[in-house]
């Protein structure tokens, strides 16, 4: 559930459910609180689960199942994936060295299971793995003001320069851990990490002092991460090869043995995949209705009348005013009669290049192919 739930119900909150965790969905208007987001700056109570990894071993254990090579430094992370033996994504990971221990922020509904699973496979190392979701509380900081907010609350420390690094300070009299992320809203953005008994008076720092900031929720993130390309666990990433989301950003090609490492590798070295994730603009009808028509997800992405893909996830862009969808297509896609399949209708679609609308940052989430 939400740390602040009382909180955020004061303000007018909608709550939704991602991931068995209560998370607010909007605050009322969310295509006007996204339009704020990009032209000043937005707070998120943001919902992960967290696992702490502990022992003279941490380090190495983590490492060796992980995706990505595991920072060594305090005051670093990574953004890492656990993968299944037919390199499917099973877990999605930001990894960070807090001296003695190791924070591991993932979807919420996977925390226990890989805690659990883990802690199973420990045998002679000196490791200890334990979840902590309901000690802490974690609030994002998005838009092109996002630096300016940090500077204007932080007490202690400066704010932190490079992505997946993070500083210790203050706000008010509550201490505070605040990352450089790496902008899936396309957005310079932080996320200030506290502990929850701390959760109120943080949010009221971050809410009410310093640079003014809108409050917002799910539903503005997931349209804000659509214009700036950002696959998420839930849509795009979960099950699928990371190769062909061209997501770079969760592998280190050179480091050792994981599950599903083979199968990365094999279709590294083949040159490309056989998918690769795309964007699509989709064409008005001109019908004068209100709301832009926009498909669900899976739906069937054409080039004339062969099948070629299905779409991931859709919407609407508030800034753009059109509507827009991730899809995964077959690599080589390359047309201009493309269509996708919307209530039992053909609708035009063009493929765009990533990301739909340019802010502040670019998101590290961006496909990248080589």
């Amino acid at each position: 559930m939400s740390v602040i739930e009382s909180i955020h119900e004061d303000h007018g909150a909608t709550f939704g459910e991602r991931g068995g965790r209560t998370v607010v969905e909007h605050f009322g208007r969310p295509q006007r609180t996204h339009r704020a987001v990009r032209n000043g700056v937005g707070l998120l109570e943001m919902i992960y689960g967290v696992v702490v990894v502990e022992g003279d071993d941490r380090l190495e254990y983590v490492d060796n199942v992980v995706s990505n090579r595991v920072p060594s430094e305090d005051g670093r992370g990574c953004y890492a994936l656990v993968l299944e033996p037919q390199g499917g994504i099973d877990v999605e990971l930001y990894v960070y060295n807090a001296g003695e221990r190791l924070l591991l922020f993932v979807p919420p509904e996977k925390a226990e299971p890989l805690a659990e699973e883990w802690s199973e496979k420990v045998f002679i190392q000196d490791v200890d793995i334990r979840v902590a979701t309901d000690d802490y509380a974690i609030f994002g900081i998005h838009g092109p003001h996002a630096t300016e907010k940090i500077a204007s609350v932080l007490n202690g420390a400066a704010s932190p320069d490079e992505r997946l690094s993070f500083v210790r300070g203050s706000m008010g009299d509550s201490g505070v851990t605040v990352v450089r992320t790496d902008a899936l809203t396309g957005e310079e953005s932080y996320e200030v990490i506290c502990a929850a008994a701390d959760a109120e008076a943080v949010y009221d720092v971050l809410l009410n002092q310093g640079l003014n900031a809108a409050p917002f929720g799910y539903r503005a993130f997931e349209s804000l991460t659509l214009e700036a390309g950002s696959p998420l666990f839930e849509t795009e990433l979960e099950g699928t090869v990371p190769n062909v989301l061209g997501l770079r950003n969760g592998l280190d090609f050179d480091k050792g043995c994981y599950v599903g490492q083979e199968v990365v590798s094999r279709v590294e070295n083949r040159g490309q995949p056989s998918r690769r994730l795309v964007g699509l603009t989709l064409s008005s009808e001109g019908d004068g209705d209100d709301e832009l028509r926009v498909p669900d997800a899976g739906a069937a992405v054409f080039d004339g009348d062969a099948s070629v893909g299905e779409v991931t996830r859709a919407g609407e862009s508030p800034m753009l005013e059109a509507g827009i969808a991730l899809a995964l297509v077959d690599y080589d896609l390359e047309s201009d009669d493309l269509t996708v399949r919307i209530g039992g209708e053909e609708v035009p679609a063009t493929l765009t290049e990533l990301p739909f609308y340019d802010g502040s940052d670019r998101s590290a989430r961006l496909p990248a192919y080589e």
